[in-house]
């Protein structure tokens, strides 16, 4: 049996923010090749003010879901991901924020940007959105793609993120900054 060489090593973020009455909160799990984690971060609930929504106007979600969000957990998480996936297509706009391509599945009930580029891969049962100021990254992500395992369906680690956040609630832990 071999061992895998460090180039052929990958690790995939997962992030998902959840709005609640308390404000949007974000979970970020970053998991190997096969899906197994390797570390989980959540947020405390971000809840914009009057002032801020004045004065972010239409670009306000963006910038919660990106900035304060996005951002934030994977700038705070030790595992640097090669990939980024997230099932809330405007958090798509965390690629302008970081290195590393980002790209959504596509649920049926989340809208996606106007610009955002349609794919579709064996990797993931839902279609797949890449942003559209970013269409350079397609190449580099299906490679990536390529590289992880078959058995892995991009969608799937959504529903273990917010029964993660679910149960951290319980625990107390979203009282704590990420």
């Amino acid at each position: 049996m071999s061992v895998p060489s460090a180039s052929s090593l990958l690790s995939l973020g997962f992030l998902t923010a959840l709005q609640e009455p308390s404000g949007w909160v974000g979970g970020y799990l970053v998991t190997n090749s096969w899906g197994r984690p390797l570390e989980f971060r959540l947020t405390t609930a971000v809840q914009p003010n009057r002032v801020q929504a004045a004065l972010y106007g239409p670009t306000l979600t963006e910038y919660v879901l990106a900035d304060l969000i996005g951002k934030a957990l994977v700038e705070k998480t030790a595992a640097k991901p090669d990939l980024i996936v997230t099932d809330v297509p405007l958090a798509l706009a965390l690629r302008s924020r970081v290195e590393v391509p980002v790209v959504a599945v596509k649920t049926a009930d989340a809208a996606a940007p106007a610009d955002a580029v349609l794919l579709s891969h064996a990797r993931s049962t839902l279609g797949l959105l890449l942003p559209g100021k970013f269409a350079g990254d397609q190449a580099a992500l299906l490679k990536l793609l390529e590289r992880v395992d078959p058995a892995v369906d991009l969608a799937e680690p959504f529903s273990r993120i917010r029964e993660a956040v679910a149960e951290a609630r319980k625990m107390g832990v979203t009282n704590r900054a990420a």
